[in-house]
């Protein structure tokens, strides 16, 4: 629920348009709507300044669907991420307004445009195996009000494609670095800069990387300081952290 809909209820009692039943009715819903499968965080925004955000996988498109349109009720900008094709299909008949960014697998309806900082956040992917993940933090720092710079296949593999892009890497306030395989691009880069460096480890690799876990690892041991790590695959988490970390 945003700030302009409480705004709108109040002025509604104080101009004597809604009775106290009436307001109560709408306020209801301010810690979550339930809909007995889920209970929709509708006070988030006001809370935090973003909307609560919808994990698909595990849910019934048809579950998704009726979450972001209850949500589209309250707010005016809407992330779902891990989200299918199929699921998506179904959410357009009930939001007609969303729209799907295949490659990151999110959902998003975005009908007010959000003030964008002047301070951008750098995505940047060790190959272009990891750029799905990238695109998950790409897009979610950009609905919340960022500027994103894409740097995308500069593993140390090749280290002088990573060096060729030295001054974009250090125009950016934030960094944030998606690599599997042993995922040492991010001790590299922390290497580089003098701004915080978000660390995601991707699942991409052969066998022994243990599905991300070899490049979880190197990032939570990396000598760089500087550098945090989210968990395997979580571009979306690193997107929001790296707003979080603009907005200060």
């Amino acid at each position: 629920m945003n700030a302009n809909y409480l705004k709108t209820i109040l002025s509604g009692v104080a101009g004597g348009e809604l009775n106290p039943e009436e307001a109560f009715e709408k306020l209801k819903n301010l810690p979550y709507e339930d809909l007995d499968f889920a209970k929709v965080d509708q006070h988030r925004n006001i809370r935090t300044g973003y909307p609560e955000a919808i994990y698909c996988p595990g849910k019934t498109p048809e579950q998704v669907a009726m979450i972001m349109q209850k949500m589209a009720e309250h707010n005016s900008n809407i992330l779902a991420t891990r989200a299918s094709k199929e699921i998506f299909d179904v959410v357009r008949k009930s939001v007609p307004d969303a729209i799907y960014h295949e490659l990151a697998r999110i959902i998003v309806v975005k009908r007010e445009e959000t003030e964008i900082s002047d301070k951008v956040i750098a995505v940047i992917t060790a190959g272009t195996s990891d750029i799905p993940v990238a695109e998950e933090a790409a897009i979610t720092a950009e609905i919340i009000g960022n500027k994103v710079d894409r740097i995308y296949d500069v593993g140390v593999a090749g280290i002088h494609r990573l060096l060729a892009q030295s001054d974009r890497i250090r125009a950016a306030n934030v960094i944030i670095v998606i690599a599997g395989m042993e995922g040492a691009l991010a001790s590299v880069v922390g290497g580089l800069v003098d701004k915080p460096v978000i660390a995601v480890p991707t699942s991409t690799g052969y066998g022994a990387s243990f599905g991300g876990i070899a490049a979880l690892l190197t990032m939570l041991n990396s000598c760089a300081t500087g550098i945090g790590v989210v968990n395997i695959d979580n571009g979306f988490g690193a997107g929001y952290l790296a707003s979080n970390i603009n907005k200060l």
